[in-house]
């Protein structure tokens, strides 16, 4: 068997994006155990350049090992225990994904399900919170890969605190590319991917906490689904205070994410949000002209990926 080596390729589909060579770099250099104290640093630098990239100041921002559907995991078997009631935005994959996950922790999965490339309405949520009381959380998809649908989260905070119910939202398609204010738009928990936005291979899911959601998860009646993605036990690790072992971290990701955040330092993320909304109204513009047409409102588009309308003269599996 010959040995591989993969051709360059520009990738253009919604995830891995491409990855600059300094984040391949580091990728490729020594190894060092994960508990070793030069270790310890790069996990110190990664929470410090996530929380920017979060907009946050919790003390819990973390890199969970795993891709964007661990962060998903993580984040709902910790919350969400048997019985508990969860309003779910469900507008495509992801959000019907996130009500799977919540009925399987034995949660009930409250939809509010709306044609794909719409969004929820802050209206509807505010009605359930009503209805359905007490709210153990409202999940919902910030940036829905399947449909191209930007949520507005912020409305949606301000509502969860006014019920004493936690606010998660996933991150994925949108962290690094576009605003995602955890503190000011009142998220407890907010997970994301490191392939997408951040421009870094596959691998890690950052996740953000806040102390309320933290409380949650270390009062839990009930032990976590999960040993591997049991946050309780992660944060020790996590913690400068007591760095306990609780798995072998991918070392070589670690060492990725941290190049991959200082690319986003050094531009800038007013500039990098800058970046991808000229980027994607160029495409638009020109699928446009294609005769392909955005499947969201324009209001309501993403700047970090397009999903388009097939005419129907146009063979879609073809393309």
């Amino acid at each position: 068997m010959q040995g591989f080596l993969a051709p360059q390729r520009l990738l253009l589909g919604p995830g891995p994006s491409a990855v600059h060579p300094r984040v391949l770099r580091a990728m490729s250099t020594p190894l060092i155990g994960h508990l070793d104290p030069m270790f310890l640093g790069v996990m110190n630098d990664i929470q410090t350049l996530l929380r920017r990239v979060f907009a946050t100041v919790n003390p819990f921002t973390i890199a969970v090992s795993g891709t964007g559907s661990a962060g998903m995991e993580a984040a709902i078997v910790n919350v969400i225990e048997p019985g508990d009631r969860v309003i779910v935005g469900i507008n495509g994959v992801f959000g019907t994904r996130l009500a799977t996950v919540i009925e399987r922790c034995g949660g009930k999965a409250i939809r509010v399900d709306v044609p794909w490339g719409q969004v929820i309405e802050p209206d509807s949520v505010a009605a359930l919170l009503q209805q359905s009381s007490p709210v153990k959380a409202v999940v919902l998809v910030h940036a829905e890969t399947s449909t191209g649908a930007s949520q507005p989260i912020e409305p949606i905070g301000a509502m969860c605190r006014q019920y004493n119910t936690l606010l998660i939202v996933d991150a994925v398609t949108s962290l690094g590319g576009m605003p995602v204010e955890v503190d000011r738009w009142g998220i407890d928990v907010c997970y994301s991917a490191t392939q997408k936005c951040l421009s870094c291979p596959p691998g890690l899911a950052p996740l953000t906490l806040s102390n309320r959601a933290l409380s949650v998860v270390k009062t839990r009646s009930s032990p976590c689904h999960s040993w591997y993605f049991d946050l309780s036990l992660i944060a020790d690790y996590w913690a400068e205070q007591s760095r306990a072992y609780h798995h072998t971290a991918p070392i070589s990701m670690i060492y990725a994410l941290r190049e991959a955040l200082r690319l986003v330092e050094e531009e800038g993320l007013p500039a990098r949000f800058v970046r991808h909304q000229l980027n994607s109204r160029a495409l638009v513009a020109g699928l446009t002209a294609l005769g392909f047409s955005p499947l969201p409102p324009p209001d309501r588009q993403l700047p970090t990926l397009v999903c388009v309308t097939v005419p129907t003269h146009i063979d879609e599996a073809a393309v």
